[in-house]
C-alpha cells in the first residue's frame, strides 16, 4: 500500500525540519534500546514506527496517542542512533502539541501550581516555613546548632527542596541537612519558588520551563548566591539546565554559578570537610543506578555526564561495590523518567523497568544507590510490586554519605551564634517559634 505524506502545520514543520528524518535508515537500533517497545496496550507501536509516521506527516496520530507520554526521555535511542537523530527532543515536542486539558494525570496541574505558587503541591508559604522551623528543631537534637537558613544573603550554596519531601517524606530532608551541618556549609533555601522539580520539562511546556529557570536565576541575583546545587531529580536538573541555557542565550547577564550534587559531594570529601566511616556499611553489597538525565542525556547535550563521580563517592563509603551491566551510557532506564513516576501508567512504567530489576538482581546487591528522586521512588516503590523474587534497599547517594558521616558537634560558641541567627530569622518571617509539630 502506498502512503502519501500529509501536509504539516507551519510551526510543526519548522520544528521537525531541525531533524533530518531522511537520514533515518529505519535500522531499528532505536527500538531495540527503547524501554517503551512492546509496552502493554501498545504492542504494535515502537519508536521506529513513530519516527516513520512523523516523516509522513502523521503528527496528529502521534500526538493523540499515549506514545509520547510513555517515552521516558531516557535518550538510549539517540545514544545508539547511527544517524544521531535527537529522538527525545522530538517526543518532547509531541507532548507540547497536546491540549493542556488532555495532559495525562496530574502533570499539568502540578506544573501550573509550580508556576502560580512556587511548588507542585501549592504548599502555602506559612506552612512551608513552619515546617522548616519544626524539622530543623528536630534535627538540632542530634546536631546542636542546626537550623534551616532561609533567604540568607550572600550564601555560598543554594539548595532547592522537593515538594514531596516538604509535604510528606519529611525526614528525607535530613540527609542533605546533615551533610551541610558536617561540612559547616554556608547554605540557604528560598522562602518562595523553592520547588526542585520541573514538570514543565515532562509536559513539553517550553515557556514554563524558561519561567521556572528564570525564577531561580533572579533569586540568585537578588540574594547574591555563589552557586546553586542543581536539583537532584533528573527532570529538575536537566530541565533547569535547559531553561537556564535559554535564558543565557537571551541575555548573558542571566549566567549564574551552579554545581551538580556529585561535584559538590566529591569536593567536600576530597577537601576533608567531612569524614566518613566505611565500617558502618560492612557486610552489605552496594550498586549504582546511572540516572539517564544525569548521565547520557547530560553528556549528549551539555558535554558532561556523571559516571565516575558517583562511583568514587560510593567507594569512599563502602568496601563492597558491584556495578550493573550494562552501565554508564548504555545503562537501562528504570522506567520513571519523562513524568512516568507520577503519571497514571503504572503497568507500562513497571514494564519499562523490567530490565532494571534484572540488572539489580544480577549484581547480588543489598542496596541500590541512586541520585534522582524519581528513580528512587520507582526502584523502591513501584518495581518491587511487580517483581517480587529479589529484595533490596534503595538509598540516595547523599543519604549514603549522611549515614556514613562521622558527625562532629559544633563548638559551643558556634551553637550559640546559630541559635541567635535562627531566632532572628524566624521572627523576621513572623513564624511562631512555639508552633506545634509539622
Amino acid at each position: 500500500m502506498t502512503v502519501m505524506p500529509k501536509p504539516l502545520n507551519v510551526e510543526v514543520a519548522e520544528f521537525l525540519n531541525k531533524f533530518d528524518f531522511s537520514a533515518c535508515v529505519a535500522c531499528g537500533t532505536c527500538s531495540n534500546g527503547c524501554p517503551v517497545t512492546a509496552t502493554p496496550g501498545m504492542e504494535e507501536w515502537d519508536i521506529r514506527k513513530v519516527m516513520r509516521m512523523l516523516a509522513y506527516g502523521m503528527v496528529d496520530e502521534v500526538v493523540d496517542s499515549d506514545f509520547p507520554w510513555l517515552c521516558t526521555g531516557c535518550g538510549r535511542c539517540a545514544y545508539s542512533c547511527p544517524m544521531d537523530v535527537d529522538i527525545p527532543a522530538v517526543m518532547a515536542h509531541m507532548k507540547s502539541l497536546r491540549d493542556r486539558d488532555k495532559v495525562p494525570g496530574s502533570l499539568h496541574k502540578g506544573m501550573q501550581n509550580n508556576v502560580d505558587t512556587g511548588n507542585n503541591l501549592a504548599i502555602a508559604r506559612e506552612e512551608y516555613l513552619e515546617g522548616m522551623l519544626d524539622l530543623g528543631n528536630d534535627l538540632a537534637e542530634e546536631c546542636p546548632g542546626f537550623y534551616v537558613p532561609v533567604d540568607k544573603q550572600d550564601a555560598k550554596i543554594l539548595f532547592f527542596p522537593n515538594s514531596k519531601e516538604v509535604y510528606g517524606d519529611f525526614e528525607d530532608q535530613f540527609w542533605w541537612w546533615k551533610v551541610f551541618y558536617a561540612a559547616r556549609e554556608d547554605w540557604t533555601v528560598p522562602s518562595e519558588g523553592w520547588e526542585a522539580v520541573d514538570w514543565a520539562l515532562f509536559t513539553g511546556n517550553y515557556a514554563a520551563n524558561k519561567f521556572l529557570a528564570k525564577r531561580k536565576i533572579d533569586y540568585m541575583h537578588k540574594f547574591n548566591i555563589e552557586r546553586m546545587i542543581m536539583p537532584d531529580c533528573g527532570g529538575g536538573s536537566y530541565g533547569c539546565r535547559k531553561g537556564m541555557d535559554t535564558c543565557v542565550l537571551e541575555d548573558p547577564n542571566n549566567e549564574v554559578g551552579f554545581t551538580y550534587l556529585y561535584e559538590y559531594l566529591v569536593g567536600i570529601i576530597r577537601d576533608g570537610r567531612i569524614r566518613l566511616d566505611k565500617s558502618v556499611n560492612a557486610g552489605r553489597r552496594f550498586t549504582w543506578h546511572d540516572s539517564c538525565k544525569h548521565g547520557r542525556e547530560l553528556e549528549r547535550h551539555f558535554g558532561k555526564g556523571y559516571y565516575d563521580e558517583p562511583r568514587w563517592i560510593i567507594r569512599q563509603c563502602v568496601d563492597d561495590f558491584a556495578d550493573m551491566t550494562p552501565n554508564r551510557g548504555l545503562n537501562y532506564c528504570c522506567g520513571a523518567g519523562g513524568g512516568m513516576w507520577p503519571a497514571p501508567f503504572d503497568d507500562q512504567s513497571a514494564w519499562h523497568g523490567r530490565r532494571k530489576f534484572d540488572q539489580i538482581k544480577r549484581t547480588g546487591a543489598d542496596v541500590v544507590v541512586v541520585g534522582c528522586s524519581n528513580c528512587r521512588d520507582q526502584i523502591m516503590k513501584r518495581l518491587p510490586k511487580y517483581y517480587t523474587d529479589y529484595k533490596y534497599e534503595v538509598k540516595y547517594i547523599w543519604q549514603l554519605v549522611a549515614e556514613t558521616l562521622v558527625l562532629e558537634p559544633w563548638e559551643a560558641e558556634l551553637v550559640d551564634k546559630a541559635a541567635a541567627l535562627a531566632d532572628a530569622q524566624w521572627k523576621a518571617f513572623g513564624v511562631d517559634l512555639s508552633a506545634g509539630e509539622y
